[in-house]
């Protein structure tokens, strides 16, 4: 294995945890999660290229690892993709099959994608929350009302999970747009 790769492998990740990620998400609980898995994957990438093992060894080992699941708490879509941009990496980094030049242009290629695709730019950011309604609301217009004044924001999604009428309740989900506006209007219990 090339050192020059597992060093290029140590600067993509922290370009990829500490120039992306961080900053644009504020996320540092899944720092170490980002760090570990790539460092963990380089390790077997090169543990599996350096003897002679296999194929069914190695899909084994991947086997093992695709058990290995985040049970705290579900992952929005861009925390997946830089979990799976911090697997590519070690991947690559680890990968003795590859020439040094098109392994560094592989990195490269899915840091620049991360970058570009995950800019604050491309799209408004939105949040999600999971929202129980105090009515059953037959109407979509009436439910779209009520959520966007309880988020305070541009509603861009709403997704009714259940509806329970004799209990009179709504259970949503709801992506938006967070209001740029300090001051939320205040809700009435209905």
């Amino acid at each position: 294995m090339s050192t020059i790769l597992v060093a290029a492998d140590l600067v993509a990740i922290l370009i990829l945890v500490f120039g992306l990620f961080v900053p644009r998400h504020k996320r540092r609980d899944l720092v170490v999660a980002y760090l570990i898995v790539n460092v963990g994957v380089l390790a077997l990438m090169a543990t599996l290229s350096s003897i002679s093992t296999s194929v069914g060894v190695g899909l084994g080992l991947f086997g093992v690892l695709s058990i290995i699941r985040l049970r705290s708490e579900e992952l929005a879509q861009h925390e997946v993709a830089y979990y799976f941009a911090a697997l590519v990496l070690g991947l690559l980094a680890g990968n003795s099959a590859l020439g040094v030049e098109l392994t560094l242009g592989l990195m490269a290629a899915v840091l620049v994608v991360l970058f570009a695709g995950d800019h604050p730019r491309v799209a408004k950011r939105t949040s999600r929350q999971q929202l129980t309604l105090d009515h059953a609301y037959p109407d979509d217009p009436d439910l779209r009302t009520r959520v966007e004044a309880i988020v305070g924001g541009q509603v861009q999604d709403v997704r009714v999970l259940r509806t329970d009428l004799v209990n009179d309740t709504t259970v949503v989900e709801v992506r938006y747009v967070p209001s740029t506006s300090p001051v939320r209007e205040q809700v009435e219990a209905s």
